[in-house]
């Protein structure tokens, strides 16, 4: 039975990336709605049945949807919206933060410490659930580069701020002044990691592809990045998504001094190798959606309901922010940024850290920690279906608003020719 499930969910991704183009109907909410089914409902599978294998499958996730996305991504389109990238990532950040603190703090009645840890835990955003979503969307470049970058930016925001907090729960102290070195390090050094990765592996892309069977080296070697990363205390995500973008864009890096080591003749990925990315990607995409939705908690009602207030939250400031911040962009690309803001792998893996210290100790360092978990489960939760539901309602609009962009850009052209060649 377990072969035939996991045959049918293929078959059903596929049904379900039709009607998102036809009915705009988002797939990740009809594949949590299976894992929902099949977990809390029916009771055929438990989080402790995918205990080893879910974390894995979480992680493999993200590492190949960052992967594939900074393939896709152009060099020259960061350059242009850098600014407007950081300047989403991190206001947005800051301010979902705050709000999530000062909700919790008052109205959950969580200490300050531990409010603004979890705020932290949930300020960021879900590569692994907006990117997917974008790419099914008639969306603008800037746009999608913008919730691109600040899925992976945000995440690490979220890893080192929310584990700050943990120390400092261990140490009595927060360094605010080690906390922002930390964060900055580890973008940057990851960022480092994947270049030179990138650049070496493009390298030898020629010499690898003459071995036998060697599609999936690469895929091992995306595994090596990541590693190498986090075992080094950085991100892993921005590792990937950096070697990605080198390998989709060979010829910014190609440098003169990289002669001398041999490693100027760099080669770009071909077609056929992209779209077995592709199809990589889209089989752990509906796997991890259906596990999402198997580890949904409804034990505790209350937790959900704050989960399902602090979500709602999030969206509302998130509109109010992106109507201030980005004024100069379109309505579509505003309603687009605002509503791209659900939780995924990174919050649900940092929800469990406090208990986790607390049982370790054997006694309790961090308070609060079974409600901070099953808040930021709901949260998780909550901000997905609000996610996909916003998606739903608005696409169609985007959708009429996209097709009489085109029509009204697709115009004969009447005017003379001053330079005739």
């Amino acid at each position: 039975m377990t072969f035939i499930f996991l045959g049918v969910l293929i078959f059903c991704a596929h049904l379900f990336n039709a009607w998102f183009s036809r009915r705009r109907i988002p797939d990740v909410l009809l594949l949590m709605v299976i894992g929902i089914l099949v977990g809390p409902v029916a009771g055929w599978v438990t989080p402790a049945d995918l205990s080893d294998i879910g974390p894995v499958l979480a992680s493999l996730t993200l590492l190949f949807i960052l992967f594939d996305s900074g393939i896709d991504m152009r060099i020259d389109m960061i350059r242009r919206y850098w600014t407007g990238v950081v300047q989403v990532t991190f206001v947005s950040f800051v301010v979902a933060m705050a709000t999530v603190t000062l909700i919790a703090y008052f109205l959950v009645e969580l200490e300050l410490q531990a409010s603004m840890m979890l705020g932290a835990m949930v300020a960021g955003t879900a590569a692994a659930i907006v990117i997917p979503l974008v790419r099914r969307m008639r969306v603008s470049d800037k746009t999608r580069v913008t919730l691109t970058l600040e899925s992976a930016i945000s995440g690490v925001l979220c890893i080192v701020i929310s584990l700050a907090f943990i120390e400092g729960y261990k140490l009595g102290d927060i360094n605010i002044g080690s906390m922002l070195g930390r964060v900055f390090a580890s973008i940057l050094m990851a960022l480092g990691i994947g270049i030179v990765g990138g650049i070496v592996w493009s390298s030898f892309m020629d010499r690898i592809r003459k071995l036998q069977n060697s599609m999936f080296l690469t895929p091992a070697f995306v595994f090596v990045i990541y590693g190498v990363a986090e075992s080094l205390g950085y991100s892993g995500a921005i590792a990937t998504l950096s070697f990605g973008l080198v390998l989709g864009n060979p010829e910014y890096f190609e440098m003169s001094f990289l002669k001398k080591l041999h490693l100027n003749d760099m080669t770009p990925l071909e077609e056929n190798e992209k779209s077995f990315f592709k199809e990589f990607v889209f089989i752990l995409k509906t796997y991890f959606f259906v596990y999402i939705g198997i580890c949904i908690p409804f034990t505790n009602l209350e937790a959900l309901a704050y989960g399902a207030i602090i979500a709602a939250a999030l969206f509302v400031v998130r509109f109010a922010l992106i109507a201030v911040v980005g004024r100069r962009n379109t309505p579509d690309d505003r309603l687009t940024v605002s509503m791209m803001i659900p939780k995924g792998l990174v919050s649900a893996v940092l929800a469990s850290m406090p208990e986790q210290v607390n049982l370790a100790a054997g006694y309790t360092v961090v308070p609060g920690a079974e409600t901070i978990k099953h808040i930021t489960y709901s949260v998780i939760f909550c901000s997905i279906i609000y996610c996909s539901l916003l998606v739903l309602l608005s696409s169609r609009r985007l959708v009429r608003a996209s097709d009489e962009l085109a029509r009204s850009n697709v115009q004969p052209n009447t005017q003379p020719n001053d330079n005739p060649v």
